[in-house]
């Protein structure tokens, strides 16, 4: 039996790695034209948030040579020898464009340039594959740079300019350090609430304090955690940034919030080089205007407004309405309807304790039910 792997990111290679290693056979599509596409394209300051432990595909640790938090370019290399070592060879330059059920149980895979048939297709495009372009008032008019920030790549092309970074996720608030960092003046507009968690605790990685309490009952996970935010987390209301009502686990967990891991923002921040604002009012061609009616001029706007998984443009209307929740992605790594026998979801899930972690013992199980069906 044929099975169909989409994406050579962590997850597709994940996937890949534990095939391989089991002699069954497979077939890898990537849109682009090397593995790990998307990893190559963020911006140059970035490092993984998690600990090289934890990080790791399946079967092949990290170089011990590697620090614990990984940089882009180490991980990217990783990426490379992963594929190396398992002998992967994906097939490249292939854009999936639509997944169809087709007859006696099989699924049609369409792509660019070619249609392909299997038993099973396991689905890694990534839940941030699609950057998410926000309809901001007035934004045509601005006559300074704009850029999403998956084109972001460094703050020294904005040295000595002010900046708006719109939106405090992980990646606003680490563009905004970066921006500081190489001599640009950051603002970053938040609208709401920000779930803050420190990437260390007591001089500690704080992944696998998350990865023991997740262990236990939903309250005692929530309750440590708020517990360990408030003794841990600066209060940051006079700079204008609201903590949420509920502790990070719950706001990931219910809300789908993922937290910000704070890599030295916050100091900052509190240090007055990076500004905080709140919402945007209205955007005018030299500046904007925020809802507090306070109005800042900007030589550039970077949009850290996230992203979309963009499945249902792949999977079609009929199999989007039965697979993917609200947010457009996959309500679990597979459906029990017997309908959708066969289709594989992996890389979609934002887990507290680690979303590469994640992949790699979600991988486990999407592998084990692929095994279990062509038996």
């Amino acid at each position: 039996m044929q099975t169909i792997i989409i994406g050579a990111g962590p997850a597709g290679l994940a996937v890949a790695g534990r095939l391989t290693k089991l002699g069954l056979p497979f077939t890898l599509l990537e849109a682009a034209p090397t593995v790990g596409a998307a990893w190559r394209n963020h911006y140059d300051r970035l490092h993984l948030h998690t600990i090289k432990s934890e990080s790791c595909l399946p079967h092949l640790p990290f170089p011990d040579h590697y620090p614990n938090y990984v940089s882009r370019d180490a991980f990217v290399a990783y990426l490379e020898q992963y594929v190396a070592h398992f002998g992967i060879k994906p097939v490249v330059n292939e854009r999936v464009t639509g997944i169809r059920r087709a007859d006696k149980g099989h699924w049609l895979v369409r792509t660019n340039t070619d249609t392909f048939i299997a038993d099973n297709v396991v689905v890694c495009t990534g839940y941030n594959r699609v950057a998410n372009q926000p309809n901001l008032p007035g934004l045509d008019s601005f006559t300074g740079t704009v850029l999403h920030s998956q084109s972001y790549r460094s703050g020294a092309a904005f040295a000595g300019q002010n900046v708006l970074v719109v939106g405090m996720g992980n990646t606003g608030a680490e563009i905004a350090l970066d921006l500081a960092e190489q001599g640009a003046q950051p603002t970053i507009s938040v609208r709401g609430p920000v779930s803050i968690v420190k990437r260390e605790v007591f001089g500690r990685p704080a992944q696998p304090l998350a990865i023991f309490l997740n262990k236990f009952p939903h309250w005692f996970y929530d309750f440590m955690a708020g517990l360990s935010q408030k003794m841990n987390t600066d209060d940051l209301s006079a700079y204008g940034i609201q903590t949420p009502p509920h502790p990070p686990s719950y706001m990931i967990r219910v809300l789908g919030k993922i937290p910000v891991i704070d890599q030295g923002t916050v100091a900052q921040i509190k240090a007055g080089t990076i500004a905080v604002r709140p919402g945007i009012d209205q955007i005018h061609e030299l500046g904007v205007t925020f809802t507090d009616g306070r109005h800042d001029v900007f030589d550039a706007i970077v949009l850290a407004t996230g992203y979309r998984s963009g499945l249902s443009e792949i999977l079609g209307e009929a199999l989007s309405r039965k697979i993917l929740n609200e947010k457009g992605h996959p309500r679990g790594l597979w459906d029990t309807n017997p309908a959708l026998k066969g289709l594989y979801f992996l890389g979609f899930a934002t887990p507290l304790t680690g979303i590469l972690r994640g992949i790699r013992l979600d991988s486990e199980r999407v592998v084990k039910a692929v095994v279990s069906d062509e038996r």
